[in-house]
């Protein structure tokens, strides 16, 4: 029998910020396709873990692997090689307000140099349509509304059809109607596209909507994970509390 290996994978990893540990000895094993969320309160490190993911942060120790990579070891060249394969939501979309719309969204695509401006208004005008946002590549960031603006921000983090994409907050600020639509995006681009998929997140809404496996990170390490079904009867101590406490 093959033994597939994992899209994203930590070993031991341990992390902290001026002598505070924030991960200690977590481990994490996502297969392709799979959507996770990983939620706990503010503060508690889930951004850490996106920020390894991406290799912006290198543990203290341990191995973080990506598609059966090391990265903790690679130098600056093939970390960006890495992060080709990956897209990015931000909590605050983070576009950039001095370039149009369809300009953020060709952005990953002219930095990777390799796309003719034919396919790169092509890939602009698909990933719009995608998000629900065809005809808006000439307006400027600051004409849109949050909802409009994490669109664009999605549209942006899956221009080059990343294997991997990660989900910082995405539904944070934004009403019941316009999170539901950011959820369902997320989960038609994990179900239709085979995206492997990571939210992290502290909305409860997301967190049953957006993901097949939960995980709380909880004193320093990752909980054996929930879903959506079994999450509320838990019999964790600490997910009943951050359920109860959300609800």
């Amino acid at each position: 029998m093959t033994i597939e290996t994992p899209i994203i994978q930590f070993i031991d990893v341990c992390k902290g910020f001026d002598g505070n540990p924030i991960l200690e000895n977590l481990n994490l094993s996502i297969n392709k396709g799979d959507l996770i969320a990983i939620i706990g309160p503010s503060g508690c490190g889930k951004s850490t873990l996106l920020r390894l993911m991406l290799g912006l942060f290198k543990p203290d120790s341990g191995h973080v692997f990506i598609e059966g990579e090391d990265i903790t070891t690679m130098d600056q060249d093939k970390l960006l090689k890495v992060r080709q394969k990956m897209g990015m939501l931000f909590q605050s979309a983070a576009l950039f307000d001095s370039l149009s719309v369809g300009e953020n969204v060709a952005f990953s695509l002219r930095e990777n140099n390799t796309y003719s401006e034919a396919i790169i208004q092509e890939r602009v005008r698909e990933k719009l349509a995608l998000v629900e946002m065809s005809g808006r590549e000439p307006d400027p960031p600051s004409e849109l509304s949050g909802g409009q603006r994490k669109r664009i921000g999605l549209a942006r983090a899956i221009a080059c059809d990343p294997s991997i994409v990660l989900y910082d907050e995405p539904t944070t600020g934004l009403d019941p109607i316009l999170s539901t639509n950011i959820e369902n995006l997320i989960v038609k681009l994990n179900r239709d596209y085979g995206m492997t998929t990571v939210v992290v997140t502290h909305q409860i809404s997301t967190i049953l909507r957006a993901s097949e496996k939960i995980y709380l990170l909880s004193e320093h390490k990752l909980l054996e994970p929930e879903t959506s079904e079994t999450i509320s009867r838990s019999k964790s101590p600490a997910y009943r509390r951050f359920i109860s406490g959300g609800l």
